[in-house]
């Protein structure tokens, strides 16, 4: 079962809104080419000038459809868990909405034309089959959401089997909306629906990561696990379908999307080291400084992704903004833990010594400027003046997120993220004025960047279709090694046989459908017009598509005075 696409909750009147706003998009669209048509082919200069006009209002309503739409892919609070903890806000996907599809007609017209059953036998299946494509559209936002929408995929592979040949398609288009600009896009080919539902598989796991409360182990983890499957649906895409007509469905916005996660997997890898380390000491102050150092890294590196030129003009604004955010963020907090670790830990010890070195030779980008490693570590004075280096560059970076923040009038909405970013400001301005020494007056050096260093690579977790055990809702057709849409057979021969003193002139082999191996010159078999590779799919009227070898053998054996009549194709 689907949601109730009527209830009223936070996140269905999103999908409403978004379905409305693709509708517009859709129809504002029409009337684009239409004008845009009208241009070119009159040559009458008041025509132009009146179609000119008009092009012009389309298009600004488009710009406005297309704000408002990128509006509520930036409603990421309505996504977030509800928990009275602090967490940073993640970017989670709306679902790609798609059109009412009725297949009724087409796969009793095929079913008839190339199976040479009756279609309306099979309206059941294929009742069941929409039910099911219905409810896919509005999958609950847990496990049970996700089961739905990997059963529905994997009837696809059976649909695809069954119903569309290599040479002709069904003639029905599949129908739908891009998640991110609300453009339509449609295609007969069936990749594009295969490839639209797991696209959603992806948004679903992350709007699922996004609402956990990650102040606990427990959700942190359910998160990290989440955005990894999100990756891994936005990759397992990327390398499978290509040519899909859809923009967030190209290359560069899926190569853009698994960055995207990725990244948010490492900062739960950073909220989960500060849930576990929660001791003080030197050397666990580092780790969480290397943490945010590589997820300073990661978001970076999302941040370039999103600016570069395909995929620019395309991404919401609040989400680069985001993006940007973080990454200036994660820098701050990695040379705040890195001043903690020297001004607020004690020196080290002969016998601590040499673990500190190791640790501290590997932890900047370059050595800092000053003293021995040795007379660092052991001297408090020292490790004062390289704290003081660190929190400075940590409270600029702090004003840089800040001032990007600000720039963004969506996010200037979002109180828990300038929550966040104040909080750390504020505690790194007071770690300074604690450590700042009014006689103080060598001049605060520049600190050297920290080494990036994860304890938990993020893993890209592709989908696991087979976990979803679905049954062929066509399997009265027959089984797909003979029955399917690339293979092409005669029509049914029915043929009566009488047993001579050889049995019916015939051997037997394999299962479902039992096929004939070899048959006897002279014997009735051969005379009956049967051949060696027909199929036998019924016996007396008994359908036999499914039979095993015993099964039918049995069926012949059991004939009387009165012959057989035995139904077979030839492929």
């Amino acid at each position: 079962q689907g949601c109730d696409p009527f209830a009223q909750t936070q996140r269905s009147k999103l999908q409403h809104r978004r379905a409305r706003i693709n509708q517009q998009i859709n129809k504002e669209m029409r009337m684009r080419a239409g004008a845009e048509n009208l241009f070119r082919a009159t040559s009458n200069h008041k025509v132009k000038e009146t179609v000119a006009l008009e092009l012009s209002y389309v298009n600004s309503n488009l710009q406005l459809l297309k704000e408002e739409l990128e509006e509520l892919n930036s409603c990421m609070d309505v996504y977030q868990n509800d928990s009275e903890s602090i967490s940073v806000p993640m970017i989670p996907l709306g679902l790609k909405e798609t059109k009412e599809l009725d297949l009724l007609i087409p796969l009793k017209d095929l079913i008839s034309e190339h199976y040479g059953e009756d279609g309306v036998l099979f309206e059941k299946e294929i009742k069941e089959f929409m039910e099911l494509r219905q409810a896919m559209r509005t999958p609950s936002r847990n496990e049970a959401g996700l089961e739905l929408l990997m059963e529905y995929y994997n009837q696809l592979y059976f649909l695809d089997n069954r119903f569309f040949p290599p040479s002709k398609n069904l003639g029905v288009f599949f129908h739908w909306y891009d998640s991110l600009t609300g453009v339509p896009s449609h295609q007969r080919a069936l990749a594009f629906e295969k490839g639209s539902v797991l696209f959603n598989i992806g948004a679903l796991h992350t709007q699922i990561g996004a609402r956990q409360d990650r102040a606990s182990l427990p959700g942190v983890n359910r998160a990290i696990d989440a955005f990894q499957k999100a990756a891994g649906a936005f990759n397992y895409l990327k390398e499978n379908f290509s040519n899909a007509p859809s923009l967030d469905m190209s290359a560069s916005s899926l190569n853009m999307l698994v960055r995207l996660m990725i990244a948010q997997v490492q900062e739960c890898v950073f909220e989960k080291v500060t849930l576990l380390r929660a001791q003080s000491d030197f050397l666990t102050q580092l780790q969480l400084a290397q943490e945010a150092a590589r997820v300073e890294d990661v978001y970076s590196l999302v941040h370039q992704t999103m600016t570069q030129v395909h995929v620019k003009d395309y991404v919401p604004f609040s989400w680069t903004t985001m993006v940007h955010v973080k990454s200036e963020h994660f820098k701050a907090l990695s040379h705040y833990f890195a001043a903690i670790a020297l001004c607020d830990c004690p020196a080290a010890s002969d016998a601590e010594l040499p673990e500190h070195e190791k640790a501290f030779i590997q932890f900047h980008v370059t050595m800092p400027d000053g003293p021995s490693l040795r007379v660092l570590l052991q001297d408090p004075e020292e490790r004062r003046k390289l704290a003081k280096a660190h929190l400075k560059k940590a409270i600029m970076k702090h004003e840089e997120a800040m001032r990007i923040h600000s720039l963004c009038k969506i996010l200037r909405k979002m109180d828990i993220l300038q929550e966040v970013l104040s909080f750390a400001h504020k505690r790194s301005l007071s770690k300074y004025s604690e450590i700042d020494h009014e006689e103080d007056f060598f001049e605060t050096g520049d600190a050297p960047d920290i080494h990036p260093k994860t304890h938990q690579k993020p893993e890209i977790k592709s989908p696991n279709f087979s976990q979803v055990k679905v049954t062929d809702l066509f399997h009265r057709l027959g089984p797909l090694s003979v029955f399917s849409a690339k293979n092409k057979w005669y029509p049914v021969r029915r043929v009566h046989l009488m047993r001579g003193e050889n049995g019916f002139g015939f051997t037997l082999r394999g299962d479902s459908p039992v096929l004939i191996a070899g048959v006897i010159p002279g014997g009735c078999a051969a005379e009956a017009g049967l051949k060696e590779g027909d199929y036998i799919i019924s016996v007396n009227g008994k359908d036999c598509k499914w039979s095993k070898h015993a099964e039918v053998v049995q069926l012949l054996k059991s004939t009387g005075e009165e012959g057989v009549e035995i139904g077979v194709i030839t492929l």
